[in-house]
């Protein structure tokens, strides 16, 4: 019986590969000896570059850019010479996680580090990027990247802006004679993993906005700052940046690049599995576990684990879901694609307890799973 544990990572305390690590010990512990693979995946949420990186062979070359509040921050990206390719962390420039919590300003944090790295890829000589954009600080739209690789954005008045995204409402008119010309031969993927358009009650203020920081009236703001970026790129390009599905991800970055870049918006586990031929790894699999911080409904709209399962339930090897939260009442469309779903908490504790006891937590997990799945084994019982 060879296992497969393929886990994103839990939010806020764990890497994938952590997690991984942690479940393998304890079904170890559990006594089992047979094929196990780690596998840890990501859906373009903050750390899928990384292990895309890892997983490809890729270079890291560090580069020297602004953090979302314009400071100099140093961050990496991964380069891989054979293929003119460079993975891009967003977070590792733009994210929130270089910010102290008191330093959450989403009317003033910007993209312009992302910018900066999407530059350097191009001085390396890229003709592919992949960006994950899991993890930002920002809500402007891709302005702030867009002007670090030569757009201009310009006042009624004719003054450049200065304030991203706050200035954007002043929005008069966009100069892209300045724009980076190498941005042509520049094939970019953006792996995502929600669906949510640019503008509206969905939208990129509406929902990620207060995960940045953004009140009642901040979230009012960056609407309109980003309603008045859009009636102006439709106006000089033609293109309405709102109709994307997944325009509003990582604060609309995916919509403001789709209009003056050569951009692919995918969905993240999907082509993270197929860049890291994951099929060939369920290959003789009895068993795939998945996980992440939070299994629920919203996992069906294109997670991680959800991917893992879809994959895993083509091929007909069942599937063990393991999540700091899962819902008390069974969910129908989720047990179409989970066997089992195994909450790591014994017993309710508040959040930052339960992120503190995230590893010996799931340790104690992966011995049960172990423990589990061998008598199941054995007895031909189903899992529970």
């Amino acid at each position: 019986m060879k296992i497969v544990i393929a886990p994103n990572a839990f939010k806020n305390s764990l890497p994938a590969a952590a997690v991984a690590a942690a479940l393998a010990e304890g079904i170890r512990s559990s006594g089992y000896t047979g094929a196990m693979v780690c596998c840890p995946v990501g859906d373009g949420g903050d750390g899928t570059g990384s292990l895309l990186q890892q997983y490809l062979g890729a270079e890291p070359v560090v580069a020297e850019v602004a953090d979302p509040l314009g400071r100099p921050v140093k961050a990496p990206f991964g380069w891989i010479k054979e293929t003119g390719t460079a993975i891009i962390e967003m977070a590792d420039a733009s994210g929130l996680r270089l910010l102290n919590t008191g330093e959450y300003k989403p009317l003033e944090a910007d993209t312009t580090g992302c910018g900066q790295l999407i530059k350097a890829a191009l001085d390396h000589g890229a003709g592919e990027l992949l960006l994950c954009i899991g993890g930002s600080a920002t809500v402007d739209g891709g302005t702030g990247a867009l002007r670090a690789l030569g757009l201009q954005l310009l006042a009624s008045n004719g003054a450049t802006l200065q304030r991203l995204p706050a200035d954007l409402v002043n929005l008069g008119s966009i100069g892209v004679a300045g724009l980076d010309q190498r941005l042509r031969r520049l094939k970019i993927r953006i792996l995502c993993d929600v669906k949510n358009h640019l503008l509206g009650a969905k939208g990129a203020a509406a929902v990620f906005g207060p995960q940045k920081g953004a009140g009642a009236r901040d979230v009012a703001l960056l609407e309109a700052a980003l309603q008045r970026w859009r009636q102006v790129v439709l106006l000089t390009t033609g293109i309405d940046i709102n109709k994307p599905e997944s325009s509003g991800a990582a604060g609309g970055i995916a919509a403001g690049l789709s209009a003056f870049c050569n951009v692919a918006i995918v969905d993240g586990i999907g082509y993270f599995l197929e860049r890291i031929n994951f099929e060939q790894e369920l290959e003789g699999a009895g068993w795939v576990i998945t996980g992440e911080g939070s299994i629920d409904h919203q996992t069906l709209e294109g997670k991680a684990p959800f991917g893992v399962a879809v994959m895993a339930k083509q091929r007909g090897i069942p599937v063990v879901g393991v999540a700091g939260k899962v819902p008390e009442i069974p969910d129908p469309e989720l047990q179409r694609y989970f066997q089992t779903l195994w909450p790591i908490n014994e017993q309710p504790v508040a959040l930052e307890e339960a992120i503190r006891q995230t590893r010996v937590n799931l340790v104690r997990t992966g011995l049960r799973i172990g423990v589990a799945l061998q008598a199941q084994n054995r007895s031909g019982n189903a899992l529970v």
